[in-house]
């Protein structure tokens, strides 16, 4: 990723921290979302240990319940995080060059990075979190999905969320990681529906999301497993 961009994300974020967690998440569409993702996270996330695992993009703490480490490349949404959880350990950094020995690791999550990425930084991100990951290791995280973006024609405008994917892809990028399953999120166009109608589609929406229909939901949650 070049330096322009980079920085370009950084200082969104650092912008974005002291209001991010209302503007994002206090809204129906914030919450519709949210629902979905802590879903899958729960299940996903429940038995595993989480002092041996790293949360990417860990912003503002939304899922640092799960993880003992946080990375992030915004000083801003760091200290808005560690004042929620003053117990983890949270580092200052970028996904393709993370401050962690070799094979420390048994789990990495990220949410809301990989569709800030382009193409080849995506790549280095899947190389890095092999470096730092145990034999055997899950990767969970998202990205908006192609199939989805290709049926309505969507096509980003900027860098923000712009890296749409398909699981086939993710798997040719990697030798060193399996995909093992995947998930949807937001399959309705739900901010086209009246606020007041969204938390009742929730449960549809989740099924959907489970079903073959995934693919062509706004973002797959893909799980992938290191090679021993």
């Amino acid at each position: 990723m070049n330096k322009n961009r980079q920085q370009s994300i950084k200082t969104y974020y650092n912008d974005l921290a002291p209001e991010y967690d209302h503007d994002r998440f206090a809204n129906s569409y914030g919450k519709y979302i949210d629902y979905q993702e802590k879903k899958v996270m729960h299940k996903l996330m429940l038995h595993r240990d989480k002092e041996t695992t790293l949360d990417v993009a860990c912003g503002t703490g939304r899922f640092l319940r799960y993880a003992r480490y946080g990375l992030d490349i915004s000083p801003n949404m760091l200290e808005v995080a560690q004042r929620k959880y003053r117990n983890r350990l949270l580092f200052e950094g970028n996904a393709s060059q993370m401050p962690f020995e070799d094979k420390k690791f048994e789990t990495i999550f990220s949410f809301h990075l990989v569709m800030h990425l382009d193409k080849e930084t995506t790549r280095q991100f899947l190389e890095e979190t092999s470096r730092i990951a145990k034999p055997g290791a899950t990767l969970i995280f998202d990205f908006p999905s192609k199939y989805r973006r290709q049926a309505i024609n969507y096509k980003a405008e900027n860098w923000h969320a712009s890296n749409a994917l398909s699981t086939i892809e993710i798997q040719a990028m990697t030798t060193q990681w399996l995909v093992k399953s995947s998930y949807g999120i937001l399959f309705f166009p739900i901010h086209r529906f009246p606020p007041s109608t969204r938390r009742y589609l929730r449960r549809i929406d989740t099924w959907i999301c489970r079903s073959f229909l995934k693919k062509y939901a706004s973002y797959i949650v893909v799980i992938l497993k290191k090679k021993v």
